[in-house]
């Protein structure tokens, strides 16, 4: 028993609260991961007079609070995911193996705290879509869009992860969050797409995971009056958590072909 407790990761409260207040010290973090989204989802889903507009089974304002949630999410994970991926390469992680933290208690800090990061820019949303009208006909769809998008989110975690092992960069995280706002632009998460655009949107990385956290609210349907399969967009995440996997196996092997 002894034995199977020294085994298991052990998860520094210290090491929590340090890497919880150095992230809220970072500008970068707090601009993109909280400001950003907040201030986008003030902009375009409650200072436009279009937010109270029925939207599914809620309002306008609803469905841009989610995806801008969504989107606040993609950056936390991604982000705080790549720095630990540049630390390891650095030697960060063999220091900490060698303390009762290890590899395996300092990865699991690294993703207690993008996730905990993530669900700070959902609530930072939410609350403010709450307070500026923000609709559901149902309050369980609230918490089914939060749940998704948390969940699912985590396959960011992964491409963070990539980003971080496969450039030898310090600037992964700032790599890693300006190409997903790209993949937010064409991924139909910002700005309603249509025609050509929206068939080029699916095979986008940011397409099924949005798409798969308005789900609750409007089951599908677009914004252009197009109902999408959710066979279209499982597969979309699918695939690409295997592209994102991929990703991590390569820059796993480049990392270790540079000692």
């Amino acid at each position: 028993m002894s034995n199977a407790l020294a085994a298991a990761p052990r998860i520094s409260p210290t090491m929590l609260r340090v890497e919880a207040m150095r992230q809220l010290r970072n500008p970068y973090t707090l601009a993109f991961t909280l400001g950003m989204p907040v201030a986008m989802y003030l902009l375009f889903g409650a200072g436009m007079g279009y937010g109270s507009q029925s939207a599914g089974h809620g309002n306008v304002s609803f469905y841009v609070m989610v995806s801008m949630a969504a989107y606040g999410t993609t950056v936390a994970m991604s982000s705080i995911t790549s720095l630990a991926a540049t630390e390891a390469k650095q030697g960060w992680g063999r220091q900490l193996a060698m303390t009762p933290l290890g590899t395996i208690g300092y990865a699991a800090t690294k993703l207690i705290t993008a996730v905990s990061f993530a669900a700070l820019a959902v609530a930072a949303v939410f609350v403010a879509g709450l307070i500026t009208g923000a609709e559901a006909e149902d309050a369980w769809r609230w918490f089914a869009c939060a749940g998704i998008i948390l969940g699912v989110g985590l396959m960011f975690g992964l491409y963070g992860l990539g980003v971080g092992l496969f450039f030898n960069s310090d600037t992964a995280a700032a790599l890693a969050s300006i190409s997903l706002t790209f993949f937010a632009f064409f991924g139909n998460v910002f700005i309603p797409l249509d025609g050509t655009m929206l068939d080029i949107a699916r095979f986008t990385p940011m397409y099924g995971y949005v798409a798969l956290s308005r789900w609750p609210l409007n089951d599908g349907l677009l914004t252009t009056g197009q109902t999408e399969s959710l066979w279209v967009v499982l597969l979309n995440i699918v695939a690409w958590v295997v592209v994102f996997s991929v990703l991590v196996a390569a820059g796993v092997k480049r990392s270790r072909s540079r000692r």
